[in-house]
């Protein structure tokens, strides 16, 4: 299942982002993944999440950052939850399709049985109208 929080920037996302990823993170089984832009929270997130820091890794578009969530889900068959903060600093502009990335998203997550939650620096407005069902 994919998730989206959704609101202009300092609307409190992040804040409640990393609540929903350390509330999962000491009641879930499996593992649970936050994935930001920076290190400024890594210490907000709870040391039962795994943080990761995308930069370090030279993700930088929407194609880079679909590999690197493949990429993570292959090698973890125990993740359950990937939070993702920052989502239109980490692919950078010009924004894409987002409507395609969001099928082949969901696709992945239900094939993969995990759920993706997606903090967006926007309004719900200026998202595809395909994409406000998974606003929360």
């Amino acid at each position: 299942m994919i998730k989206l929080i959704v609101g202009p920037k300092g609307s409190g996302k992040t804040k409640r982002l990393i609540a929903l990823a350390n509330e999962e993170a000491l009641e879930e089984k499996g593992s649970v993944v936050f994935v930001d832009n920076n290190n400024d929270y890594m210490y907000s997130v709870s040391s039962k999440a795994r943080f990761v820091n995308v930069t370090d890794y030279h993700i930088d578009s929407i194609r880079t950052l679909y590999g690197f969530i493949c990429g993570m889900l292959s090698q973890n068959f125990d993740i359950t939850t990937v939070y993702i903060d920052a989502f239109f600093k980490i692919i950078g502009k010009p924004n894409p399709d987002l409507k395609e990335f969001f099928e082949v998203l969901e696709q992945l997550s239900i094939e993969n049985n995990v759920d993706l939650v997606l903090n967006l620096s926007c309004q719900k407005d200026e998202l595809p109208e395909q994409l406000h069902r998974f606003i929360i």
